[in-house]
């Protein structure tokens, strides 16, 4: 998460809480040359959960200040995860983010900001203490160059905290700061050092915003995906030799419209379902289809007779599959760690 090139998102359950986890983080970002945006979820002690930050404005632009960050919003009110995640969605489709940063404690808001980096094929990197992810690989980042800015930003909030050199403790109860940390509450007073650790999350560990889908999900995909390919084997072929007249030159437009409805399909259940599994079930019933049809009848009839429209017709739509289902991914937008 390092170059001019980057677009980096840090998602907190409200302000004060970036400065604190992630401020060194930010700031090293920055000085760096990448664009920074921090959205802040659910708010409480004072600090408003949507629309313009009120009282809290003062304190949260001198933190932005400190920490030379010029883009931060607060996310609408949601109903719930899948609502929350498409706000989400919106702002790093918006701003093309190459990676996201997570330090909120609020599940609700974790598992809405992941699914909707997940959606994206954004990366996604969550604040953690070595202490919490013991026996876990964790990024370290070097943030000794820019603790004074970091306990600048912190100190901006004086409702919420009290600097004493490099030492941070909350002001009033410390229920007030509530948890500060995604895996349980931080004690207080904390020392500011010069490194931030985060764990990057993988698929099978990031919270989701909809559950995997099961066995039988699956394989009513499959299915679905295998009849669906007959359906179009069936229609191609009977259309692939359609022609129409223009003049004087002969548009092969049966063969041209089945190829486009074999592509549109075999590249639509990649793109829409990620995974193989669909394209591989639609490829054998569209692919097994034309192998059929194209069988001379007891009859002695013929569907696909020689010629380069049954010749295309054959051979294109096995490697349109082969290419779709060899492709490694294809994601929405290039991502970057």
């Amino acid at each position: 998460m390092s170059g001019s090139a980057e677009r980096v998102v840090f998602v907190h359950d409200r302000p004060g809480l970036e400065s604190f986890l992630t401020g060194g983080t930010i700031a090293r970002l920055r000085s760096d040359g990448a664009e920074v945006i921090v959205l802040f979820g659910s708010a409480s002690a004072g600090f408003p959960s949507a629309g313009s930050l009120s009282a809290a404005d003062s304190d949260v632009r001198a933190a932005m200040a400190a920490l030379d960050v010029s883009d931060w919003r607060m996310l609408p009110a949601a109903s719930g995860a899948q609502s929350l995640a498409e706000a989400v969605a919106d702002v790093l489709d918006e701003v093309q983010a190459t990676a996201v940063v997570l330090g909120a404690a609020d599940d609700t808001l974790r598992t809405a900001a992941a699914g909707a980096a997940g959606s994206l094929n954004v990366p996604v990197f969550e604040h953690r203490r070595v202490t919490d992810a013991v026996g876990r690989l964790l990024v370290a980042i070097d943030v000794s160059g820019q603790v004074d800015q970091k306990l600048r930003a912190i100190a901006a909030y004086p409702r919420l905290w009290s600097v004493t050199d490099h030492a941070v403790k909350a002001v009033g109860p410390v229920g007030s700061v509530g948890r500060v940390g995604p895996v349980g509450p931080v004690e207080l007073p904390v020392t500011i050092g010069g490194t931030e650790t985060f764990l990057r999350l993988s698929p099978e560990h990031a919270p989701d915003a909809q559950a995997a889908p099961g066995p039988l999900n699956r394989g009513l995909a499959a299915v679905v995906a295998l009849l669906t390919g007959v359906v179009f084997g069936v229609l191609g072929t009977i259309a692939h030799q359609a022609t129409v007249s223009i003049g004087s030159v002969t548009v092969p437009i049966g063969l041209i419209l089945a190829l486009s409805g074999i592509t549109a399909l075999l590249v639509g259940l990649r793109l829409v379902l990620g995974g193989r599994m669909a394209v591989l079930s639609s490829a054998i019933g569209l692919l097994g289809t034309i192998f059929i049809l194209s069988l001379r009848s007891t009859g002695g009839s013929v569907l696909v007779p020689e010629g380069i429209p049954g010749l295309l017709w054959t051979v294109v739509p096995t490697l349109v599959a082969t290419i779709v289902l060899a492709w490694p991914r294809i994601p929405a937008r290039p991502g970057s760690a």
